[in-house]
């Protein structure tokens, strides 16, 4: 595919809607990094300005970002894990950390049904992304 084609697919974060402003970008900036290291191929091209200063190559596609309530996200969380769809979390625990072996290992203390989700990330077709997504709205 050309990374100038509309894919069939979305890319999505979906947050709790009772995050502080600062939690949500947090939250999502760390969500869409689980999603570009599982599909490096959604990585487009390095950009380049008239002055030939380089810049990081970013998604070829928009990131969505849904809002919803603690009962839309666990529906959501439980919905993706039905369909054995590879998702990044973030949970609330993660906010009293500060590093990758920490928050593996807030995770890794709770078990699935008990997880105190505020955001998750996924990657997917449209239509599989838009059922999971259900009852979210745009964030504003």
């Amino acid at each position: 595919m050309e990374n100038n084609e509309s894919p069939n697919t979305k890319i999505a974060v979906l947050l709790r809607d009772d995050l502080e402003g600062w939690q949500r970008l947090n939250v999502t900036a760390f969500l869409v990094s689980g999603i570009a290291a599982a599909h490096p191929e959604l990585i487009g091209d390095p950009y380049v300005d008239a002055g030939d200063a380089e810049y990081l190559a970013v998604f070829r596609q928009p990131v969505l970002v849904f809002a919803g309530s603690k009962e839309t996200l666990q529906r959501a969380h439980a919905r993706a894990m039905g369909r054995d769809l590879p998702i990044s979390i973030f949970t609330s625990d993660l906010f009293a950390t500060n590093n990758d072996v920490d928050n593996r290992a807030a995770v890794r203390a709770v078990t699935t049904e008990e997880l105190d989700l505020v955001g998750i990330g996924l990657y997917a077709g449209k239509n599989v992304v838009d059922k999971i997504v259900k009852g979210s709205r745009m964030h504003p």
